[in-house]
């Protein structure tokens, strides 16, 4: 492996900030490529490009592109976000590094695509359908029963994951779906139906070097059903790698990777545990969203970042790794408030309350008081977010129950006219 040859990242976005500074430490520049003309409105702001040796800009022509990329003598090309996981993969497979490939690009973006390929591999997955009309989407729906989830087929944050009650809640939801833009900036591509999975779901982070993975970090989330939403995320907290669930969701998860074609990078498995056992609810074949691998930093000493680059530039280093489980050296946990409010927001009453918990870490608010509060639906629309951190399981344990507590209608002062909004889950 040549020294100082750069790696190349595909659209690093937020998650991936982390990425040059770690590759620099190993001996490699980072060169960023954007694989589309504007960054996609979600990511728009300040872009700081002084991570970076270059910043390459596709502007249409995929060879000459390559050509431009092969003469830097790249040793790796990775993605750095969900919009960039197929450009990675061409670009990484015609130049000859280490690659997923593009056979199964579609499958690792495409919600419909991915369920059905695993399926075909013999890993358990829901049943779903891909809508092509309301009349076809009602008559599944009653055929299923219950409540089942509409989504877009390639976004991601939970943008547009709709709980849907009835053949009827399903038509308008696929409505409002169907032609709208993903939270990506990407046309709609379609709409995904799928049978509502019971169960807690687990967030399983990994990486892959040569078709071998390593489970960096499990995370159990909880959630709540508020704003039309049946299971909004409203917390995550590391688990143990011993764990007997956590064993059996990583032993779930390793097949999902081999059926996906996943051999090399990252991956992001969302995964429901039901009473008939374990369910993918999606992946992502790049580095985990939100504080995630930051936060397995401080609790493990590491995460999928140095896991990573161990993968691409320190592959006798991964190998070391695998058949060995991360080690959790301290309670790490995160939490975000949820607003059943719209309107302009006057103040918050009892951030006071959580600041003041013994495993609190930060608070972060995103929106202040003055500013437009959003009735919280999805992983952009959180008020605060909160980082919980604690020698003492059992007492972060506490201390996310008691946020849930103080957080609710009560918290937010907003001008006259606001109302709350409930919803009771159908399942």
């Amino acid at each position: 492996m040549t020294t100082n040859a750069p790696v190349v990242i595909v659209d690093p976005y937020a998650p991936a900030r982390g990425f040059p500074a770690a590759f620099r430490e190993a001996g490699h520049p980072v060169v960023r490529v954007q694989s589309t003309p504007e960054p996609p409105a979600v990511y728009r702001g300040s872009l700081d490009l002084s991570e970076y040796a270059d910043n390459l800009v596709y502007g249409g022509d995929f060879d000459a592109f390559a050509q431009t990329v092969r003469e830097l003598g790249p040793v790796a090309v990775i993605t750095g976000s969900e919009i960039g996981v197929e450009f990675a993969d061409a670009l990484s497979e015609a130049l000859g590094l280490p690659s997923n490939g593009t056979e199964l690009s579609h499958a690792r973006r495409d919600k419909y695509a991915m369920i059905e390929k695993i399926k075909e591999c013999g890993v358990a997955g829901a049943r779903q359908l891909l809508v092509t009309s309301e009349s076809e989407l009602r008559t599944w729906h009653e055929s299923v029963g219950g409540t089942i989830v509409l989504k877009p087929l390639r976004s991601a944050a939970g943008d547009g994951v709709s709980f849907c009650d009835s053949p009827d809640e399903s038509a308008a939801a696929y409505k409002v779906l169907a032609d709208r833009p993903t939270v990506f900036s990407e046309p709609a591509a379609g709409v995904v139906a799928q049978e509502y999975l019971v169960g807690t779901e687990y967030i399983v982070n990994t990486v892959s070097c040569a078709g071998r993975h390593y489970a960096t970090d499990v995370w159990q989330t909880e959630r709540i059903s508020v704003n039309g939403v049946t299971d909004l995320l409203v917390e995550t907290y590391l688990l143990p790698a011993e764990d007997q669930v956590v064993q059996e969701l990583v032993a779930y998860g390793f097949r999902v990777l081999d059926a996906l074609g996943v051999r090399h990078g990252p991956g992001h498995l969302e995964i429901k545990r039901t009473p008939h056992g374990p369910r993918l609810v999606e992946m992502g074949a790049r580095i985990s969203g939100g504080e995630l691998p930051y936060q397995a930093q401080r609790a493990i000493g590491e995460g999928q970042l140095e896991c990573t680059v161990d993968a691409y530039v320190r592959p006798a280093s991964f190998a070391a790794r695998t058949g060995r489980n991360y080690h959790v050296k301290h309670a790490i946990g995160w939490a975000g408030l949820a607003s059943p409010h719209a309107g302009r927001l006057v103040g918050y009453r009892d951030l006071q309350g959580i600041r003041e918990l013994p495993s609190v870490r930060d608070v972060r608010i995103m929106v202040q008081p003055g500013q437009q509060i959003k009735e919280t639906v999805d992983d952009l629309t959180y008020p605060v977010t909160v980082m919980l951190e604690h020698d003492v399981h059992d007492v972060l344990l506490r201390d996310l129950n008691t946020i849930r507590y103080l957080d609710g209608p009560s918290m937010y002062e907003v001008e006259p006219g606001s109302r709350p909004t409930f919803h009771a889950p159908g399942a």
